[in-house]
């Protein structure tokens, strides 16, 4: 068993319909040690929680997508709620805001105040989606202090510092090994070891030399060799140290 832990994939999009279970079969039998998909509507919670049940460590966050946010919303945190129970999901998300899509703020905003609520009601963490909406993100986890992860994290090593502060772990992916990813750098620079947390959000954003093609969790290596590289340790500790981390926050310790 390996010492990768993907803490953000999407196994059940489209891009794995010709091959999902042989790739998981390959991946969490070699060096993936663990895997939580990320539910992002209630069939794709619903979905990600099949998988998990498939898969001993393979695990599932249930919750709604600022994208996938609609007036049925509201309505469907009933069915998030009672997936909360199942004894494989370790988180409520993808969750947030995102101010890149042409998705009501207003809504957007209620939405992810409930979950966050209903995250501190069960005391599960959170994984936290944030584009284009750093103020007001922050503003929230300010307001209600979760645990979890800001995933894919795209704000200020400022915000990055905030985040630690407030308690939570920052996600780092595929972004990392880009070119133009001074931001990401920075942010590695400041913030220790012991509050990072790697992922793909695969399919996407697989990193170089494979950008532009489908991501999978083997390809956390490449992300894991840049980060290690820029703090100054080996990938191998670094990888021992973001898989403890990734159990540390969703409970799996």
């Amino acid at each position: 068993m390996g010492n990768i832990f993907d803490t953000h994939a999407h196994y059940d999009d489209e891009a794995f319909n010709n091959d999902r279970y042989e790739l998981l079969d390959r991946l969490l039998s070699g060096e993936v040690c663990g895997i939580v998909n990320q539910g992002t509507t209630v069939r794709t919670s619903e979905f990600s929680l099949e998988l998990a049940h498939k898969y001993n460590n393979m695990y599932a966050a249930v919750g709604i997508h600022p994208e996938c946010a609609d007036e049925n919303s509201m309505k469907e945190l009933s069915v998030i709620r009672e997936l909360c129970s199942d004894k494989k999901a370790v988180a409520v998300g993808e969750i947030g805001l995102d101010y890149y899509y042409d998705v009501p703020r207003e809504l957007q905003k209620q939405v992810f105040e409930a979950q966050l609520r209903l995250a501190g009601e069960l005391t599960l963490p959170v994984v936290i989606h944030d584009r284009e909406a750093h103020g007001d993100v922050l503003d929230f986890i300010r307001k209600y202090r979760p645990k979890g992860i800001v995933h894919c994290f795209s704000g200020s090593r400022e915000m990055a510092e905030e985040v630690v502060r407030l308690g939570m772990y920052i996600g780092m992916g595929g972004v990392i090994t880009f070119k133009n990813a001074r931001k990401s750098v920075e942010v590695i620079e400041s913030v220790p070891a012991e509050f990072l947390v790697l992922e793909t959000d695969c399919p996407y954003l697989a990193p170089v030399p494979f950008r532009g093609k489908r991501n999978d969790s083997s390809l956390i290596r490449f992300c894991a060799e840049r980060i290690a590289e820029i703090k100054g340790m080996s990938t191998e500790e670094l990888l021992k140290i973001t898989a403890e981390n990734a159990k540390t926050v969703y409970g799996l310790n």
